[in-house]
Formats: structure tokens, C-alpha cells, sequence
């Protein structure tokens, strides 16, 4: 079976001209001027795309319209994958790229497929050996690690951290002793109403002289990214950044 990026895969819509493919296109991680975070080419890749695998309609089509006001929402073909999504299905999503039509994988904010469900999708298109194009655009845990002064070169994103406190604990202590132990920064979010709660766990657990990052509302007008000790931390005022999307970073 010949490969879908082959040539005679091309699709064309208006000025646009892309090869048949899963495009994975990262959106504003908040209300940010678009045109400060999204390439150019991005919108040309957009406007030559009628299938899209998303996260959220309602916040895609807000997204998909502020990039071409003129865009014709309602001509378009939206499929949901979230975490209630039955898996068993998604393999009817690609049935438009298995008939030479591109695809648009949208995540809710930032880069699809990184601690996010696309990633399920992106496997099956390998799977299915279909062309994968990863564009260029803003990723919360990059912007945080480039901002934070910690390791870029050893670190690990482990995801979301326990919920219930002492396992909290136990997993915060097991990330410290990494952070020191291998020289790895170590990476981690939460869900933004339990943003504080997280800190004041991390300042109660954490050694004095562990290095914290707190990087918020990256790219936003709220954004904030500071860099303390435990230490210093305990003797500061801390931001607010309940509700607000936040990356945590520790180091040595």
C-alpha cells in the first residue's frame, strides 16, 4: 500500500496546496495575540484543511475563526478526542486522510498530542503508515523550562501529581531525590483551581535549598515565571495563580 505522502495525495482548497497528512497544529495557550505565537505558515496550512480532530469544538471553531475571520465554521468536519472519547472508535477520525484528505489535530491550548489525548491518534496514524507534520507554535512546558534557568539538557515531565496528600507528598520527595540523584530538571502541572494547594505542598515538602520555577500564564498578559529556593519562597509573598495554567519546575 503506497505511503500517503506520496505526491498524489496533494489537497487543494483556495490558495493553499498541502499533502494529504496528519497536521498537528499547536493553538494560543490564552487569550494572546495570535499572530505573536502562530506562524504564518500555520495559517496557510489551516485554510487548505476541512477535517479536524479536536479536544473542545467550541474553543476550536473560536480558534479556527480567529485565525480567518472569513473561514466557513459551519463547512467544516469536527471530531471530539477527550478523555471520555471511546478509543474503539477513533480509528473512524482518519477515514477523511485514508481518502486523500488532511487532517487537523487541535489540542485545547498549547501543542497537540503532549499531555494530551491526540497522542492516541497520532499512534494510529503511524500505524496506518500516514504522514505526520508536526507544526511550529507555543508549548507551555518548553517556554517554562527555557525560562526557568534549570537543566535544558536532562529533564522529565512527569504530568499531573497525585491528588490525595500523602501521596502527594511521597511523589514530590521521589521527584526531588531525581532532581538530584540524576542532575534532571523535573516538570509538572496541575489543574489550575489546585494550583495553591500544589505550591504550599511543594514549599511544606521540598529541602531549603531545592531551586523552584513557577511559570504561569506563559505567553498571556498575567504572565509570571520566577525562579527561588524553597528558602526564598517561604520568605516571599506568593503569586496568585489560582485558576491561572501553570508549569512547576524543581531543581538542584
Amino acid at each position: 500500500m503506497p505511503l500517503l505522502q506520496d505526491a498524489k495525495y496533494a489537497c487543494v482548497h483556495g490558495k493553499a496546496t498541502i499533502k494529504a497528512a496528519l497536521y498537528l497544529i499547536p493553538t494560543t495557550l490564552g487569550d494572546t495575540d495570535i499572530s505573536r505565537v502562530i506562524p504564518q505558515y500555520n495559517y496557510e496550512v489551516i485554510a487548505g484543511i476541512q477535517y479536524f480532530i479536536v479536544e473542545n469544538v467550541r474553543s476550536a471553531r473560536r480558534f479556527l475563526k480567529k485565525i480567518n475571520a472569513n473561514i466557513n465554521i459551519d463547512a467544516l468536519t469536527f471530531y471530539v478526542l477527550d478523555e471520555h472519547t471511546d478509543m474503539q472508535e477513533i480509528d473512524a477520525f482518519l477515514e477523511p486522510l485514508k481518502n486523500g484528505n488532511a487532517i487537523g489535530l487541535l489540542s485545547e491550548a498549547g501543542c497537540p498530542a503532549v499531555a494530551d489525548p491526540g497522542a492516541a491518534i497520532v499512534s494510529l496514524a503511524h500505524k496506518n503508515h500516514m504522514r505526520v507534520v508536526p507544526l511550529a507554535g507555543p508549548s507551555s512546558l518548553l517556554l517554562a523550562l527555557m525560562a526557568s534557568g534549570f537543566n535544558g539538557q536532562r529533564f522529565a515531565f512527569n504530568g499531573y501529581l497525585p491528588v490525595k496528600p500523602h501521596e502527594r507528598t511521597q511523589k514530590i520527595k521521589k521527584l526531588e531525590t531525581y532532581a538530584y540523584k540524576e542532575n534532571q530538571t523535573q516538570i509538572f502541572i496541575e489543574a489550575p483551581y489546585r494550583n495553591m494547594q500544589l505550591l504550599e505542598s511543594l514549599l511544606a515538602t521540598l529541602r531549603a535549598q531545592t531551586k523552584l520555577c513557577v511559570a504561569a500564564g506563559l505567553t498571556c498578559a498575567e504572565e509570571y515565571i520566577c525562579t527561588k529556593s524553597i528558602a526564598e519562597w517561604k520568605n516571599s509573598s506568593l503569586p496568585k495563580i489560582n485558576k491561572v495554567p501553570t508549569i512547576f519546575l524543581l531543581y538542584v
